[in-house]
């Protein structure tokens, strides 16, 4: 294929609609609003989608829906455990797609942990079933909003479990993984990123800890001497602030509510979640499944859009990479510009989660 050709194609993005009794549906068919520069492919239940439009009075056939069938009838809001293998066999055939070549991405909607547990199936969330599934020994949860990129050292772990697994080996693991794909799927050559101490005021020199000194600073010493542009351990009160941030392009947070509380506060249901690491390509809506909300025609789609966006982005970039000299280091200058932002969207607000 021509560069000229491979630069105007099309990606083709696989979306999985998610829990049928949720949002997933909802938001899915309102993707025939837009104009995509993308094929997307939505993942469901040709039934159930046709049930859905008629209540919220869409046209069903407007989206490109790959028909993949229902265990059981779904109605909204009630959860039904015989339809966690339907919901684990979108994922599936999403991800089969993407390793094929026959989808460039995948873009999926929210899921229920607690009904796919309950059916029996031993499920913590996309990011670990899709790193399980492709192999990849570690991945790195990133979520972007309101001009943050915001990723994490540690996920979903107790407070009190967190300083034994911030080692040298993993926070260095973590910082490559996300160096490497802020520069290949955000095409940022040489990325700043700013990384967050562990306590509070970054260890004040050891008298508050002394994982700043013992184990964070001779990791980024070391990647630094590689030629990674990182600046820290920053105490993580200060870390977000406006001067701080400016000219960085992402930032690292050492545990969960650390960085994602300021981020759920700069963008509270309006970021995305990126999976970091993986062979492919996968974004997510930053909500959950709202069972209050399905088929009360109430949700807006427009996390889902702005996780469509970022997934088209990068999906074009790895078919024609930009042309031009590599991107110079950032401006430190206060005033310099915010990080890219990754869109404003109001999505709808949930239960059941996503990551």
């Amino acid at each position: 294929m021509s560069s000229t050709a491979s630069k105007n194609a099309k990606p083709v993005i696989a979306v999985t609609s998610g829990e049928p009794s949720g949002i997933g549906p909802d938001i899915c068919l309102h993707l025939a609003k837009r104009e995509w520069n993308a094929r997307l492919v939505v993942l469901g239940d040709r039934e159930l989608f046709a049930t859905r439009a008629a209540s919220l009075g869409l046209d069903p056939g407007l989206i490109e829906l790959h028909h993949v069938p229902l265990r059981q009838p779904s109605l909204p809001g009630k959860l039904d455990p015989a339809n966690a293998a339907y919901v684990l066999e979108l994922l599936d055939l999403a991800l089969a797609g993407c390793r094929s070549g026959d989808y460039a991405a995948m873009v999926t909607a929210p899921v229920h942990k607690g009904v796919i547990n309950d059916a029996g199936i031993a499920f913590t969330g996309h990011t670990e079933y899709l790193a399980e599934h492709t192999g990849t020994p570690r991945v790195v949860m990133m979520l972007a909003g309101a001009g943050l990129r915001v990723a994490l050292a540690t996920t979903h772990l107790a407070l009190a479990e967190v300083p034994a697994a911030i080692t040298r080996h993993e926070l260095d693991t973590t910082l490559r993984i996300l160096h490497a794909d802020l520069s290949a799927k955000f095409g940022i050559a040489r990325p700043r990123i700013l990384v967050a101490g562990l306590n509070p005021h970054a260890g004040e020199g050891g008298h508050m800890g002394r994982e700043e000194i013992e184990v964070i600073a001779p990791v980024l010493d070391a990647l630094r001497a590689e030629g990674m542009d990182l600046v820290g351990p920053l105490p993580a009160d200060t870390l977000f602030t406006r001067n701080v941030l400016a000219g960085s392009d992402a930032q690292l947070a050492m545990y969960h509510d650390q960085g994602l509380a300021v981020l759920k506060y700069a963008a509270f249901d309006e970021g995305i979640n990126v999976t970091l690491g993986l062979p492919i390509i996968r974004t997510s809506v930053d909500h959950g499944t709202a069972l209050d909300l399905a088929g009360s025609g109430k949700a807006s789609p427009t996390s889902l859009f702005a996780a469509i966006d970022a997934a088209i982005d990068m999906a074009r970039r790895r078919i024609a990479p930009p042309a031009g000299p590599p991107q110079g280091p950032r401006s430190h200058d206060p005033e310099a510009a915010q990080p890219p932002n990754q869109g404003n969207p109001l999505s709808a607000r949930g239960g059941g989660g996503v990551i």
